[in-house]
């Protein structure tokens, strides 16, 4: 039963976090005092920074999991460090997909629903920066010299 909370404390995190980052920029972004095309880019490393930090909450998850044995472990090319977790995390949230490194256990549900989670937010993203882009993307002509 505790991984069932675990899991939804990490989803709701993790979705609350990137609606955050997503609204956040969509209100910042208008006022930047830079080039439309520019603020593009902002947004694109606004929605990256948001998946790497959702990634790592992830990955200390994973850490967290693994050094308690009731909820499984990571096997394979794995230390247990949290370097490895966090990897173990990019593989999953990517739908990378892994090899080298397997759940057991519990774990396994986790590493699921993380790809499902990353899927999601990752088109999600994808979704904010066509909006964003088909705003900002044209510049505005410049007026002729006379």
């Amino acid at each position: 039963m505790q991984i069932f909370i675990i899991n939804g404390l990490l989803v709701t995190s993790v979705v609350l976090i990137h609606y955050e980052v997503l609204r956040q920029l969509s209100l910042m972004m208008p006022n930047l005092p830079i080039r439309p095309r520019l603020r593009v880019l902002v947004g694109v490393f606004g929605t990256l920074c948001a998946h790497v930090v959702e990634i790592w909450i992830f990955g200390f998850a994973y850490y967290y999991l693994h050094h308690h044995d009731k909820f499984g472990s990571l096997v394979g090319n794995f230390t247990g460090s949290l370097m490895d977790s966090v990897y173990f995390s990019f593989a999953c949230y990517t739908t990378l997909g892994f090899g080298d490194i397997e759940p057991n256990g519990d774990i396994r549900f986790l590493a699921g629903l993380e790809g499902l989670v990353g899927l999601l937010l990752i088109t999600w993203s994808a979704s904010f920066m066509f909006i964003e882009m088909t705003r900002y993307w044209r510049e505005p002509p410049r007026e002729k010299r006379k």
